[in-house]
């Protein structure tokens, strides 16, 4: 018979054959080996801890060449960011050289030359740089004869004339030019009373 504490403090016995006192009794007997897990030997340890190290030093080099190549990334973008910004005007400026070799002809040329001739090297000198201009997107803003748009003109002054809507260019003083659909320089115009 095994003596137990009663639950208010008593000193009652309980007989352990007894089929309700059967979950109140304390068990002093060891542990089932079936729940136990098996131990380990050395080599086995050794066996797992190797293969762990070979992971972490697996996973330590691809880190590495991963940080590596990000860093060769980062140095990569700046180099073409720089490249751009010093070389981004270069397809410009080859289109450009055509209409300067023309202005140093006819500077040359104007010598001796009559007016007229001169007239017509400007003349193609001037079709060179509106041709090489375009191909970047280049528009001219000439509105003479439209409405004023505050967005592409900026009005000089306003002057009083016949036949001619009120709000519409009369003159336009300077030429303005949108590149890419975006303004550089406003027209100067003089618009109608």
């Amino acid at each position: 018979m095994v003596k137990r504490k009663h639950p208010e403090g008593g000193n009652g016995s309980a007989d352990v054959g007894s089929e309700t006192a059967l979950d109140d009794v304390v068990e002093t007997a060891e542990p089932a080996a079936a729940g136990k897990p098996e131990a380990l030997c050395a080599p086995d340890l050794e066996m797992e801890l190797s293969e762990a190290r070979d992971e972490a030093a697996s996973h330590l080099d691809d880190f590495l060449r991963a940080r590596a190549e990000l860093e060769n990334l980062h140095k990569r973008a700046a180099r073409d960011i720089e490249n751009a910004h010093k070389y981004g005007l270069e397809r410009f400026m080859t289109e450009l050289l055509p209409v300067m070799d023309s202005v140093e002809l006819g500077l040359s040329a104007a010598d001796g030359a009559d007016a007229e001739k001169l007239r017509e090297g400007l003349e193609l000198t001037l079709k060179l740089f509106e041709a090489a201009s375009e191909k970047f997107g280049l528009q001219e803003v000439n509105p003479e004869g439209q409405s004023f748009d505050p967005e592409y003109h900026q009005a000089m002054s306003m002057q009083d004339a016949a036949g001619v809507a009120p709000g519409t260019v009369i003159t336009v003083v300077q030429k303005g030019y949108v590149l890419n659909e975006r303004l550089l320089r406003p027209a100067m115009v003089i618009v109608a009373k």
